[in-house]
């Protein structure tokens, strides 16, 4: 079931990328934003309502962290990656940058958890921005007509899902993956739907690709990658699901050239194989302090390779 679950999450999280790219053809990264959350958040708040169990014993507090934890998760990460496809930042690269979170993740858990980060881990934090530097120089010298600045935009979302996995992983509420979605979801909606009507773009395009990146993007990207990450991290850890984000970007990048014609030429490749080297190096480079608590380390499984229960 886990390996299962694993690559329906790795297939799932990378049509994110993919479907953002089929939408941006026909509006706005808002207007698709929009349209993805305000239906799903009607549907997920009534059948939440109609069933009301799982939202017992929940404090206030907790749904507010929730509501924090989707707008760092969702609203702030797709808002950055979705704009940065729309400028024309190839879905590979934005998947790649996006797959730096591991790495980051592990190199804060030395200053903001106290826990111990080796200078192996280290070393493999940088060769990581080494592989995004030559994947992203590759794509620019493909002329893709992409901004200098749009190349920082992903990073922006990678360290927005950053905070928001820190932020949940030292939750000490059990919430239902139901009942985050939908307040992660609602969050997301009440904040797209404010910028789209603020900026005068909340009307929906009438052609049929649209809706049909909206249906893409919901079933596959939402219920599926976004559902699964959160599973992941409580059934397998921190570890796990930073582990399996790795191969986003590869899956990514075949799945764009393919699909769109992106390029994928040697340049591409090189970056990517240095950065799932990077992975080996910091996995293999970690040493669990001893005066580490065990809670403490679920958190901070990124920096080291002790695993325990999520």
């Amino acid at each position: 079931m886990n390996f299962l679950l694993s690559v329906a999450f790795v297939l799932c999280w990378s049509s994110g990328f993919i479907g953002a790219k089929l939408g941006a053809g026909s509006a706005s990264a808002v207007t698709i934003l929009m349209w993805r959350f305000l239906p799903l958040a009607i549907v997920l708040i009534a059948v939440a309502a109609v069933s009301g169990t799982s939202w017992r014993g929940l404090a206030v507090r907790d749904v507010a962290r929730q509501a924090l934890i989707g707008v760092l998760s969702q609203s702030g990460y797709l808002l950055t990656v979705y704009y940065a496809i729309q400028l024309g930042v190839s879905s590979g690269t934005t998947a790649l940058i996006d797959g730096v979170q591991p790495l980051v993740a592990g190199a804060l858990a030395g200053p903001l958890l106290r826990q111990y980060v080796s200078r192996k881990q280290w070393f493999g934090l940088c060769l990581g921005m080494g592989g995004v530097a030559i994947v992203t120089l590759a794509d620019a010298a493909a002329g893709s007509g992409a901004a200098w600045w749009a190349y920082l935009l992903p990073f922006l979302g990678m360290f927005s899902l950053v905070a928001a996995t820190f932020l949940e992983s030292r939750s000490r509420a059990r919430v239902a993956p139901a009942v985050s979605m939908s307040v992660h979801c609602a969050t997301s909606a009440v904040i797209f739907t404010a910028l789209a009507l603020g900026t005068g773009v909340a009307k929906p395009p009438a052609e049929l690709s649209f809706w049909a990146a909206i249906t893409w993007l919901v079933a596959l990207s939402t219920f599926g990658g976004y559902g699964l990450y959160w599973l992941i991290l409580r059934r397998s850890g921190v570890t796990k699901v930073n582990t399996l984000m790795f191969l986003m970007a590869p899956v990514t990048a075949v799945w764009g050239a393919l699909m769109f014609g992106e390029p994928f030429g040697p340049q591409t490749a090189l970056g990517l194989a240095v950065g799932l080297a990077a992975v080996f190096i910091v996995y293999r480079g970690g040493t669990p302090s001893p005066r580490t608590p065990a809670r403490d380390m679920d958190t901070a499984e990124v920096a080291t390779p002790a695993k325990h229960g999520a």
